[in-house]
């Protein structure tokens, strides 16, 4: 069994997998962990599912080999059938051998029993990790032995 890629600490039967397999989340929190694991697995059919049909672009949604390494979820809010979600995930561009930080605070609503993202004001950020900082790639291991 694997762990879930959203960093719960569950294997992904337990934590993701029932939403990625089409049974409503439950909260916004938890439709946005699922959204992150759909990055880490490429599953644009579920991410375009997730997504409000009216604030969904056209085109492809994910960048071919961008590899996510991490999630941490810094707040996150229902109130009736609205939603909000702040977090920050790092991610590597492929052929890119740059970090990155994407914090966002998405923005979810509630229809017909099921929570939907709608958009999130999102900021980049280049990290510039330091030989003994830990690893971006959360291996646990110290850059200048990993990725550095």
């Amino acid at each position: 069994m694997s762990l879930c890629p959203c960093g719960s600490g569950q294997t992904l039967a337990n934590c993701c997998g029932p939403w990625l397999d089409g049974a409503p989340a439950p909260t916004p929190e938890a439709l946005m962990r699922s959204r992150y694991t759909a990055f880490v697995l490429e599953n644009e059919a579920y991410l375009r599912a997730s997504w409000h049909p009216q604030t969904c672009p056209q085109g492809t949604l994910l960048a071919q080999g961008t590899r996510w390494t991490g999630l941490k979820v810094l707040s996150s809010s229902a109130d009736g059938d609205q939603g909000q979600v702040q977090f920050e995930a790092t991610f590597r561009e492929a052929g890119d051998n740059h970090w990155y930080q994407l914090q966002e605070t998405s923005r979810f609503v509630r229809e017909n029993g099921d929570w939907l993202y709608c958009e999130g004001d999102a900021r980049w950020q280049t990290l510039r990790p330091g030989r003994n900082d830990d690893c971006p790639c959360g291996s646990g291991r110290k850059f200048k032995k990993c990725c550095g």
